[in-house]
């Protein structure tokens, strides 16, 4: 027992009896302890969170990276569609004014 409890202890002894007041407070002090452990849970629970948020950035700069390259083969592919385009339509002319 800690010193507040000591002093629980002796003015309940005083009131209510030495075997009531030891269960008393060692009622207490197993509410006092689950609601520490509560209270522990939890803080276990932010450090998760911020391990899963450190995660989480990780992830979003993977998929920033691979959005990235994708752009970059999107116009690759675009120009080469352009300059095709641009034979085809230069061939349909060619065609077109040699008659």
């Amino acid at each position: 027992m800690q010193v507040a409890e000591i002093e629980l202890y002796e003015i309940l002894k005083e009131k209510i009896g030495d075997k009531e007041a030891k269960t008393l407070v060692e009622y207490i002090e197993a509410k006092v302890e689950k609601k520490f452990e509560d209270k522990k849970y939890l803080l276990v629970t932010k450090e998760d969170l911020a391990n899963v948020k450190t995660e989480l950035m990780v992830e979003i700069e993977k998929v920033r990276t691979e959005m990235q390259k994708m752009k970059a083969d999107i116009i690759k592919w675009m120009f080469l569609f352009w300059i095709g385009q641009l034979a085809s339509l230069i061939a349909i002319l060619q065609i077109f004014f040699r008659r």
